[in-house]
């Protein structure tokens, strides 16, 4: 399906034609799905989130110039911050209220491996238990930047706690 065609298409289902809709879905429903498959690396979240890209094209078709790119950045978009969502196995924060002294002294000695920049947003949100967006005021940092600095201390920590050298 060309983009001209997929316009003509988006136009109709925006004027109520539920036909548009089922041709639409047929079309890309496989390669959107393949995208998310291959993104998030999980078939019930990328089924989950077909259904959330789908959804948001009928209730409100794009006007893009190419649509068919659009939906495809629709469903990466989606995919990242539903990976950004997904809770690790075994939170960090169970880790930070352990009682095992063994435990807390590791968790310690990676800890004064990270910058003070790393430590600062890591204690910010996980001690003081303030939002990232609260984080990112305080530091005065933008919320991108902030979130990509704290998963980078968090996956630096992590490795240190899983065999790196302490």
């Amino acid at each position: 399906m060309t983009d001209e065609q997929l316009k003509q298409l988006l136009k109709a289902l925006e004027a109520g034609e539920q036909g548009a809709f089922s041709a639409i879905y047929s079309e890309l429903k496989t390669p959107v799905f393949t995208v998310l498959v291959r993104l998030t690396g999980d078939r019930t979240l990328s089924e989950d989130l077909l259904q959330e890209v789908f959804l948001k094209l009928y209730r409100q078709p794009p006007r893009a110039e190419k649509p068919r790119a659009y939906v495809f950045r629709m469903a990466r978009n989606l995919a990242i911050d539903a990976l950004r969502q997904k809770q690790p196995t075994e939170p960090l924060e169970e880790l930070l209220v352990q009682t095992d002294p063994d435990l807390k002294l590791d968790l310690e000695r990676a800890f004064e491996r990270l910058t003070v920049q790393e430590r600062q947003l890591v204690a910010l949100h996980l001690s003081a238990g303030l939002t990232f967006r609260e984080v990112a005021a305080i530091v005065e940092r933008p919320l991108g930047t902030v979130l990509w600095q704290y998963r980078k201390a968090i996956e630096k920590l992590r490795n240190l706690l899983d065999g790196g050298s302490l």
